[in-house]
């Protein structure tokens, strides 16, 4: 009869238990590190993109300068520029730093600005147009671009679901409590205007 008694205690108790976790489960409390999680996933996406782009560049520049050495100055810009937009790393660990995301994203559009002049450089030489390499990479270029676009797109709706969840209820609620330690996280549409749209890299 005892160990009946304490089977019994013990299974209400249980029992008690899985429906507290339920109701918890049911009204959000793991929202904000779910969105959380998600912001930094989509971050990654465009961190790869981003590297992506970088890794043609020196392909792309050795094409250009195989016909047009004359451009040197040209060249320089877009080598430097790929220099520093690869210097600057935002991580998880430095996403909340609203400072460092604007430095990271001005560094990539200076060489978005520097390709598009390349690109410009390059409609002055019919050879480098024809040129079956220099096709190839700008036709990678360009779906890379359009992939970062997209990166970015689903960043900004990460970080906007994740910053509208800890300033509603009940998520403002549970961020009080629980998870006062994550900042309202900026996106690209708070550092650089036009930022959800993909850089302009004309190549006809």
């Amino acid at each position: 009869m005892i160990h009946s008694k304490q089977s019994y205690r013990f299974d209400w108790r249980l029992a008690t238990l899985l429906v507290v976790s339920w109701l918890l489960a049911g009204c959000g409390i793991n929202d904000i590190p779910t969105y959380d999680e998600q912001v930094k996933a989509t971050w990654g996406q465009v961190e790869n993109q981003y590297q992506r782009r970088a890794d043609l560049i020196p392909n792309l520049v050795e094409t250009v300068r195989g016909y047009a050495q004359q451009e040197r100055e040209t060249l320089t810009a877009v080598i430097e520029a790929r220099a520093k937009a690869t210097s600057i790393q935002v991580d998880a660990r430095t996403l909340d730093d609203p400072q460092k995301l604007q430095q990271f994203q001005q560094a990539q559009d200076q060489l978005s600005g520097a390709l598009s002049r390349l690109m410009v450089v390059s409609e002055r030489y019919p050879e480098l147009k024809s040129n079956q390499n220099f096709l190839t990479l700008q036709s990678q270029l360009e779906g890379t671009e359009n992939r970062i676009a997209v990166a970015r797109r689903d960043f900004i709706a990460a970080v906007a679901r994740y910053n509208t969840e800890i300033r509603t209820f009940p998520g403002r609620i549970w961020h009080s409590v629980l998870y006062s330690d994550m900042p309202v996280r900026e996106s690209f549409e708070a550092t650089t205007q036009g930022a959800e749209q993909a850089p302009q890299v004309k190549f006809r």
